[in-house]
Protein backbone atom coordinates (compact mmCIF):
# COMPACT_ATOMS: atom_id res chain seq x y z
CA UNK A 1 0.00 0.00 0.00
CA UNK A 2 1.09 3.03 -0.73
CA UNK A 3 2.38 6.05 1.97
CA UNK A 4 -0.49 8.34 2.77
CA UNK A 5 -0.59 12.02 1.89
CA UNK A 6 -0.65 14.13 4.87
CA UNK A 7 -2.52 17.36 5.26
CA UNK A 8 -2.27 19.58 7.63
CA UNK A 9 -5.69 21.51 8.00
CA UNK A 10 -6.05 24.29 10.31
CA UNK A 11 -8.58 25.14 12.11
CA UNK A 12 -9.01 21.45 12.30
CA UNK A 13 -11.78 21.54 15.20
CA UNK A 14 -13.81 24.38 13.78
CA UNK A 15 -16.82 24.01 11.09
CA UNK A 16 -14.72 24.31 7.85
CA UNK A 17 -11.29 22.65 8.71
CA UNK A 18 -13.77 19.92 11.52
CA UNK A 19 -15.55 19.29 8.08
CA UNK A 20 -12.14 18.93 5.91
CA UNK A 21 -10.90 16.46 8.83
CA UNK A 22 -13.76 14.25 9.03
CA UNK A 23 -13.78 13.84 5.72
CA UNK A 24 -10.16 12.41 5.68
CA UNK A 25 -11.03 10.26 8.85
CA UNK A 26 -14.00 8.76 7.10
CA UNK A 27 -12.79 8.34 3.04
CA UNK A 28 -13.00 4.79 2.94
CA UNK A 29 -9.98 5.03 -0.04
CA UNK A 30 -7.95 6.18 2.47
CA UNK A 31 -5.79 8.42 0.25
CA UNK A 32 -4.95 11.15 2.66
CA UNK A 33 -4.11 11.15 6.53
CA UNK A 34 -5.06 14.00 8.66
CA UNK A 35 -2.74 16.26 10.67
CA UNK A 36 -5.24 18.43 12.61
CA UNK A 37 -4.01 22.18 13.93
CA UNK A 38 -5.62 23.56 16.50
CA UNK A 39 -4.83 26.03 19.46
CA UNK A 40 -5.95 23.80 22.22
CA UNK A 41 -5.40 20.27 21.33
CA UNK A 42 -6.39 18.98 24.81
CA UNK A 43 -10.56 20.47 23.64
CA UNK A 44 -12.98 17.59 23.67
CA UNK A 45 -13.17 18.21 19.90
CA UNK A 46 -9.68 17.71 19.58
CA UNK A 47 -9.36 14.64 21.64
CA UNK A 48 -12.29 13.46 19.60
CA UNK A 49 -9.79 13.91 16.24
CA UNK A 50 -7.49 12.01 17.97
CA UNK A 51 -9.17 9.31 18.74
CA UNK A 52 -10.71 8.84 15.23
CA UNK A 53 -7.32 8.39 13.78
CA UNK A 54 -5.99 11.89 13.34
CA UNK A 55 -2.54 13.73 14.63
CA UNK A 56 -3.71 16.38 16.74
CA UNK A 57 -0.96 19.48 16.88
CA UNK A 58 -1.08 22.57 18.56
CA UNK A 59 -0.41 25.70 16.09
CA UNK A 60 -2.16 29.14 16.45
CA UNK A 61 -1.82 31.09 12.57
CA UNK A 62 -0.16 34.21 15.00
CA UNK A 63 2.67 31.89 15.83
CA UNK A 64 5.07 31.48 13.25
CA UNK A 65 7.11 28.60 14.69
CA UNK A 66 4.14 26.39 15.42
CA UNK A 67 2.66 26.93 11.71
CA UNK A 68 6.28 25.84 10.77
CA UNK A 69 6.42 23.37 12.59
CA UNK A 70 2.89 21.67 11.40
CA UNK A 71 3.37 22.38 8.04
CA UNK A 72 6.51 20.49 7.83
CA UNK A 73 6.75 16.63 5.76
CA UNK A 74 2.98 17.85 5.27
CA UNK A 75 1.90 16.74 1.42
CA UNK A 76 -1.11 19.15 1.64
CA UNK A 77 -2.52 22.33 3.35
CA UNK A 78 -5.71 23.50 3.93
CA UNK A 79 -5.47 27.20 5.20
CA UNK A 80 -8.74 29.08 6.85
CA UNK A 81 -8.47 32.43 9.37
CA UNK A 82 -11.27 33.26 11.39
CA UNK A 83 -12.60 36.67 11.36
CA UNK A 84 -14.77 36.23 14.04
CA UNK A 85 -12.58 34.70 16.51
CA UNK A 86 -13.19 35.69 20.05
CA UNK A 87 -10.79 38.60 20.99
CA UNK A 88 -9.64 40.82 24.19
CA UNK A 89 -10.29 44.40 23.93
CA UNK A 90 -6.17 44.44 23.52
CA UNK A 91 -5.99 42.41 20.75
CA UNK A 92 -8.81 44.77 19.14
CA UNK A 93 -6.85 47.66 19.67
CA UNK A 94 -3.81 46.70 18.23
CA UNK A 95 -4.79 45.31 14.26
CA UNK A 96 -8.51 45.34 13.00
CA UNK A 97 -9.72 41.97 12.42
CA UNK A 98 -9.22 42.31 8.58
CA UNK A 99 -5.05 43.21 9.34
CA UNK A 100 -5.05 40.41 11.51
CA UNK A 101 -6.38 37.80 8.59
CA UNK A 102 -3.56 39.71 6.46
CA UNK A 103 -1.15 38.62 8.57
CA UNK A 104 -1.69 35.00 9.47
CA UNK A 105 -2.77 34.23 5.69
CA UNK A 106 0.60 35.60 4.70
CA UNK A 107 2.30 33.51 7.79
CA UNK A 108 1.01 30.44 5.82
CA UNK A 109 1.79 31.06 2.87
CA UNK A 110 5.67 31.40 3.71
CA UNK A 111 5.36 28.18 5.98
CA UNK A 112 3.28 26.39 3.19
CA UNK A 113 6.45 27.40 0.78
CA UNK A 114 9.37 26.65 2.97
CA UNK A 115 7.98 23.69 4.03
CA UNK A 116 7.87 22.68 0.10
CA UNK A 117 3.69 21.97 0.41
CA UNK A 118 2.64 20.64 -2.64
CA UNK A 119 -1.06 21.17 -2.74
CA UNK A 120 -2.31 23.77 -0.64
CA UNK A 121 -6.73 25.30 -0.08
CA UNK A 122 -7.12 28.83 0.99
CA UNK A 123 -10.45 29.09 2.34
CA UNK A 124 -11.37 32.68 0.89
CA UNK A 125 -14.04 35.27 -0.56
CA UNK A 126 -14.55 37.44 -2.69
CA UNK A 127 -13.26 41.00 -2.67
CA UNK A 128 -16.21 43.16 -3.07
CA UNK A 129 -13.96 46.20 -3.81
CA UNK A 130 -13.89 46.49 -7.26
CA UNK A 131 -17.88 45.66 -6.80
CA UNK A 132 -18.28 48.57 -5.05
CA UNK A 133 -16.03 51.35 -6.50
CA UNK A 134 -16.55 54.54 -6.58
CA UNK A 135 -20.19 53.95 -4.31
CA UNK A 136 -21.08 56.36 -1.62
CA UNK A 137 -24.70 54.92 -0.53
CA UNK A 138 -22.02 51.88 0.85
CA UNK A 139 -20.29 52.88 3.78
CA UNK A 140 -16.30 52.15 4.18
CA UNK A 141 -14.84 50.45 6.67
CA UNK A 142 -11.83 49.93 8.63
CA UNK A 143 -10.52 53.97 8.00
CA UNK A 144 -12.30 53.50 4.50
CA UNK A 145 -9.51 50.20 3.41
CA UNK A 146 -12.71 48.21 2.94
CA UNK A 147 -16.16 47.47 2.47
CA UNK A 148 -17.02 44.64 3.62
CA UNK A 149 -13.66 43.80 5.58
CA UNK A 150 -14.21 39.85 6.19
CA UNK A 151 -14.97 39.43 2.33
CA UNK A 152 -11.77 41.71 1.17
CA UNK A 153 -8.97 41.01 3.33
CA UNK A 154 -9.30 36.62 2.24
CA UNK A 155 -9.80 38.34 -1.27
CA UNK A 156 -7.27 40.54 -0.72
CA UNK A 157 -4.91 37.77 0.57
CA UNK A 158 -5.25 35.82 -2.27
CA UNK A 159 -2.35 37.29 -3.58
CA UNK A 160 -0.01 36.08 -1.15
CA UNK A 161 0.08 33.08 -1.81
CA UNK A 162 0.64 34.00 -5.55
CA UNK A 163 3.66 36.21 -4.16
CA UNK A 164 5.41 33.02 -2.33
CA UNK A 165 5.06 30.69 -5.39
CA UNK A 166 2.43 28.33 -2.68
CA UNK A 167 0.76 25.71 -5.34
CA UNK A 168 -2.87 26.75 -4.29
CA UNK A 169 -6.36 26.35 -4.95
CA UNK A 170 -8.77 29.13 -3.87
CA UNK A 171 -11.63 27.58 -2.11
CA UNK A 172 -14.67 30.34 -2.20
CA UNK A 173 -17.32 29.71 0.18
CA UNK A 174 -20.22 31.46 0.99
CA UNK A 175 -23.02 32.08 3.43
CA UNK A 176 -23.73 28.92 5.77
CA UNK A 177 -27.06 27.35 6.26
CA UNK A 178 -26.03 26.79 9.83
CA UNK A 179 -26.43 30.92 10.00
CA UNK A 180 -30.31 30.31 9.79
CA UNK A 181 -30.06 28.30 14.03
CA UNK A 182 -27.51 31.03 14.75
CA UNK A 183 -27.13 34.75 13.63
CA UNK A 184 -30.11 35.14 10.96
CA UNK A 185 -32.28 33.00 12.48
CA UNK A 186 -36.18 33.52 11.91
CA UNK A 187 -37.83 36.07 14.40
CA UNK A 188 -40.94 37.48 15.72
CA UNK A 189 -42.46 40.67 14.82
CA UNK A 190 -44.38 43.06 16.67
CA UNK A 191 -47.16 40.80 15.46
CA UNK A 192 -46.19 37.53 16.97
CA UNK A 193 -45.01 36.49 13.72
CA UNK A 194 -42.43 34.66 12.67
CA UNK A 195 -40.36 36.01 10.07
CA UNK A 196 -37.12 35.62 8.05
CA UNK A 197 -35.46 39.05 7.92
CA UNK A 198 -32.32 38.73 6.02
CA UNK A 199 -31.89 41.52 3.70
CA UNK A 200 -31.65 40.03 0.57
CA UNK A 201 -34.31 42.03 -1.12
CA UNK A 202 -35.78 39.33 -4.02
CA UNK A 203 -32.47 38.19 -5.10
CA UNK A 204 -31.22 34.76 -4.86
CA UNK A 205 -28.55 33.59 -1.83
CA UNK A 206 -26.27 31.31 -2.22
CA UNK A 207 -25.60 28.33 1.04
CA UNK A 208 -23.70 26.13 1.87
CA UNK A 209 -23.50 23.51 4.87
CA UNK A 210 -20.53 24.54 6.73
CA UNK A 211 -19.12 20.78 6.75
CA UNK A 212 -19.76 20.87 2.63
CA UNK A 213 -17.24 23.08 2.94
CA UNK A 214 -14.19 20.92 3.99
CA UNK A 215 -15.83 17.68 2.38
CA UNK A 216 -15.46 19.50 -1.35
CA UNK A 217 -12.04 20.22 -0.01
CA UNK A 218 -11.34 16.64 0.02
CA UNK A 219 -12.50 16.41 -3.39
CA UNK A 220 -10.09 19.42 -4.47
CA UNK A 221 -7.10 17.75 -3.09
CA UNK A 222 -8.52 14.60 -5.10
CA UNK A 223 -7.94 16.28 -8.17
CA UNK A 224 -4.44 17.42 -7.57
CA UNK A 225 -2.66 19.30 -9.48
CA UNK A 226 -5.47 19.49 -11.99
CA UNK A 227 -6.74 22.32 -9.63
CA UNK A 228 -3.63 24.08 -8.22
CA UNK A 229 -3.66 28.08 -9.67
CA UNK A 230 -7.70 27.27 -9.92
CA UNK A 231 -10.38 29.24 -8.50
CA UNK A 232 -13.53 27.17 -7.24
CA UNK A 233 -16.46 28.52 -5.65
CA UNK A 234 -18.88 26.39 -3.82
CA UNK A 235 -22.62 26.16 -2.98
CA UNK A 236 -24.83 24.19 -2.11
CA UNK A 237 -27.97 25.76 -3.28
CA UNK A 238 -29.14 28.95 -4.62
CA UNK A 239 -32.64 30.10 -3.12
CA UNK A 240 -34.24 33.61 -2.67
CA UNK A 241 -35.60 34.43 0.51
CA UNK A 242 -39.25 33.52 -0.03
CA UNK A 243 -37.58 30.06 -0.87
CA UNK A 244 -35.64 30.11 2.47
CA UNK A 245 -38.58 30.87 4.51
CA UNK A 246 -40.73 28.45 3.20
CA UNK A 247 -37.84 25.26 3.39
CA UNK A 248 -37.97 26.52 6.87
CA UNK A 249 -41.39 26.40 7.21
CA UNK A 250 -41.81 22.86 5.39
CA UNK A 251 -39.08 21.59 8.09
CA UNK A 252 -40.71 22.73 11.18
CA UNK A 253 -43.88 22.36 10.00
CA UNK A 254 -44.10 19.70 13.23
CA UNK A 255 -42.85 20.99 15.80
CA UNK A 256 -43.76 24.72 15.07
CA UNK A 257 -47.09 24.46 13.36
CA UNK A 258 -47.02 28.14 11.73
CA UNK A 259 -45.15 29.42 8.89
CA UNK A 260 -42.38 31.45 8.49
CA UNK A 261 -42.46 34.46 6.01
CA UNK A 262 -39.88 36.68 4.81
CA UNK A 263 -40.05 40.22 5.02
CA UNK A 264 -36.22 41.29 4.09
CA UNK A 265 -34.79 44.35 6.00
CA UNK A 266 -33.31 47.07 3.91
CA UNK A 267 -29.47 47.21 3.74
CA UNK A 268 -29.95 50.70 5.73
CA UNK A 269 -32.46 49.13 8.02
CA UNK A 270 -29.93 46.90 8.98
CA UNK A 271 -26.94 49.10 9.24
CA UNK A 272 -29.21 50.74 11.86
CA UNK A 273 -29.61 48.07 14.27
CA UNK A 274 -28.23 48.07 17.40
CA UNK A 275 -25.36 45.10 17.45
CA UNK A 276 -21.47 45.18 16.60
CA UNK A 277 -20.58 44.59 12.64
CA UNK A 278 -24.34 45.43 11.66
CA UNK A 279 -23.01 47.71 8.99
CA UNK A 280 -20.31 45.28 7.88
CA UNK A 281 -22.83 41.99 7.71
CA UNK A 282 -25.73 45.13 6.12
CA UNK A 283 -22.91 45.61 3.29
CA UNK A 284 -22.01 41.75 2.58
CA UNK A 285 -25.64 41.42 1.82
CA UNK A 286 -25.33 44.43 -0.22
CA UNK A 287 -22.92 42.55 -2.50
CA UNK A 288 -24.72 39.15 -2.25
CA UNK A 289 -28.21 40.51 -3.67
CA UNK A 290 -26.78 43.50 -6.42
CA UNK A 291 -23.78 41.40 -7.44
CA UNK A 292 -26.57 37.67 -7.69
CA UNK A 293 -26.37 36.65 -11.08
CA UNK A 294 -22.08 36.60 -11.49
CA UNK A 295 -22.21 35.38 -7.42
CA UNK A 296 -24.42 32.23 -7.92
CA UNK A 297 -23.74 32.20 -11.29
CA UNK A 298 -19.80 31.06 -10.51
CA UNK A 299 -21.11 28.65 -8.32
CA UNK A 300 -21.84 25.55 -9.90
CA UNK A 301 -23.61 23.27 -8.09
CA UNK A 302 -23.20 20.38 -11.00
CA UNK A 303 -19.68 21.21 -10.45
CA UNK A 304 -19.46 21.23 -7.02
CA UNK A 305 -21.56 17.91 -6.73
CA UNK A 306 -18.49 16.30 -8.99
CA UNK A 307 -16.21 17.04 -6.34
CA UNK A 308 -18.18 16.06 -3.47
CA UNK A 309 -21.03 13.76 -4.32
CA UNK A 310 -22.82 14.14 -1.12
CA UNK A 311 -23.22 17.89 -1.35
CA UNK A 312 -26.69 18.86 0.36
CA UNK A 313 -29.35 20.83 -0.70
CA UNK A 314 -30.75 23.07 2.19
CA UNK A 315 -33.67 20.71 2.25
CA UNK A 316 -31.34 17.73 2.72
CA UNK A 317 -29.89 20.12 6.12
CA UNK A 318 -32.72 20.72 6.90
CA UNK A 319 -33.65 17.58 7.49
CA UNK A 320 -30.76 17.17 9.19
CA UNK A 321 -30.33 19.91 11.80
CA UNK A 322 -34.47 20.67 12.05
CA UNK A 323 -33.61 19.52 16.00
CA UNK A 324 -30.86 21.85 16.32
CA UNK A 325 -33.40 25.26 15.77
CA UNK A 326 -34.87 26.68 19.10
CA UNK A 327 -36.99 29.68 17.84
CA UNK A 328 -38.93 32.10 20.07
CA UNK A 329 -41.96 30.60 21.12
CA UNK A 330 -45.45 31.82 20.21
CA UNK A 331 -46.60 33.91 23.12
Amino acid sequence: MSEKKLIAVVGATGAQGGGLARAILDDPSHEFAVRALTRNPDSAKAKELAAAGAEVVAADLDDEASVRAAFDGAYGAFVVTNYWVERTPEQEAARSRAEMELAQAERAAQAARDAGVKHLIWSTLEDTRPFFAGRDDVPSLDDGRYKVPHFDAKGEADALFTKYGVPTTFLRTTFYFDSLISGMEPVRNADGKLILNMPMADQPLSGIASEDIGRTALGVFRRGPELIGQTVSIAGDHLTGDQYAAALTAALKDTLGEDITYQPLTWDEFRALQFPLAVEIANMFQFYAEDSARFTGDRDLTKVRDLNPGLQSLEDWLTKHKHDFKLEPRL
